[in-house]
C-alpha cells in the first residue's frame, strides 16, 4: 500500500513541476497598451459627457475634453 502512496505522490509532484503550464507573465509594455486610451477610443470629455474620438479630443489637466469651449467651461 505504501508503494501506491509513493508513486502517487511521484506523478503529482511531476505533474506540478514540469507538465502544469505554468501562467505567462504579461510584460510591462502590454500592461501599459491595455490602460492607455488607444487612437481610436472614444473618450468622454469631461464636461458635457459627450463622447468623442480620442484623436479628436482636447487633453487640458490630464482630463479629456471634446472641444475648446468645453475647456474653457472648466476653467
Amino acid at each position: 500500500m505504501m508503494q501506491y502512496i509513493i508513486i502517487a505522490a511521484m506523478i503529482g509532484f511531476v505533474y506540478f513541476f514540469y507538465i502544469k503550464k505554468k501562467p505567462s507573465k504579461v510584460s510591462s509594455t502590454q500592461k501599459d497598451t491595455k490602460t492607455k486610451p488607444q487612437a481610436n477610443d472614444m473618450i468622454e470629455c469631461s464636461t458635457c459627457q459627450v463622447y468623442s474620438a480620442l484623436d479628436e479630443c482636447i487633453l487640458s489637466s490630464g482630463k479629456y475634453y471634446c472641444s475648446q469651449e468645453c475647456v474653457e467651461k472648466a476653467r
